[in-house]
């Protein structure tokens, strides 16, 4: 992500992220998918790749990461996150997606 982009996010963003996730009680609002809570332990076998397919995303429905109304942000797992990308709706590539991912940035954000 770039600096500039990093810049439409406000400074409590993850602490927003999180509040939307837990208000949809961690689960994802397309697929219905149950994801890990902070702090929630997870098998010690599970790989890296396991891992980030059950952390939760927000993202922001008009694809505007500035506009963080509540009514705009969604709570995706990251299958349901990249589909929205990938059909061409979206504002980043799926590549770029899954490196957000790999650098643990909870790129809680974004939605068709």
């Amino acid at each position: 992500m770039t600096r500039k982009s990093q810049a439409l996010y406000p400074e409590n963003w993850k602490e927003l992220a999180t509040s939307i996730k837990d208000a949809r009680g961690w689960k994802c609002q397309k697929c219905g998918k149950i994801c890990i809570k902070p702090g929630q332990k997870i098998p010690s076998d599970w790989s890296n790749s396991q891992r980030r397919a059950y952390t939760l995303q927000v993202h922001h429905w008009n694809r505007n990461p500035a506009d963080n109304r509540i009514s705009n942000l969604a709570a995706l797992c990251p299958g349901c996150h990249l589909s929205y990308h990938t059909r061409g709706k979206g504002n980043i590539s799926p590549g770029q997606l899954s490196f957000f991912d790999k650098l643990g940035f909870e790129f809680d954000s974004e939605i068709d």
